[in-house]
């Protein structure tokens, strides 16, 4: 047998590296439409600004681009986890102002009112928690994600994901029977 030349053994080698590029290519492609809503999310939940929130989802897939999925075992709570980090960074930093959202046109502009302003009570009770308390409430109730999921995020094991849980809304409870005069 004849040896192949030097030349067509680098082309061969580049060519397998561009179609190896492209397959991880395709698998990010995937990654992006199963999982970006869901890391927007849970940037959101964090971050309470669809713009913040945005800029973060861009990051993760960057991150994930740049690192690959490679020993990966649970995809989605790695993304969180990522998407978590990278909104509480984000919250640390000085923030420009909010902007709020504009209302439905359909909507009745006293009901929208109410809701808009309970929506906000609630939000402000959420943040007023602890962090050790809040950031499981956000990740579980609000992002649906397992104790499982949570605790990976978190670092933290799933019974502790699940008693921070429960003290949360026993805490958010207390607080809005306070503010409401009701016993709930």
């Amino acid at each position: 047998m004849r040896a192949q030349p030097i030349i067509t053994t680098l082309v061969w080698r580049e060519a397998d590296k561009v179609l190896q590029s492209t397959d991880d290519l395709a698998r990010l492609e995937n990654i992006v439409r199963e999982y970006s809503r869901f890391i927007f999310r849970v940037a959101y939940g964090v971050l309470r600004n669809s713009h913040d929130a945005e800029d973060v989802v861009q990051e993760v897939f960057l991150r994930v681009h740049r690192s690959g999925t490679n020993g990966v075992v649970d995809i989605q709570a790695w993304l969180a986890r990522i998407a978590f980090r990278l909104a509480i960074d984000r919250v640390r930093k000085p923030q420009a102002e909010e902007l709020l959202e504009l209302p439905s046109e359909d909507a009745n502009a006293e009901h929208l009112a109410i809701h808009r302003q309970r929506v906000m009570q609630v939000q402000r009770l959420i943040a007023s928690l602890p962090d050790e308390l809040r950031h499981p409430l956000l990740l579980s109730a609000i992002q649906e994600l397992s104790s499982k999921q949570t605790a990976a995020v978190l670092g933290i094991s799933e019974s502790a994901v699940r008693a921070r849980i429960f003290r949360a809304r026993q805490v958010l409870k207390e607080k809005l029977a306070a503010l409401t005069g009701t016993n709930l």
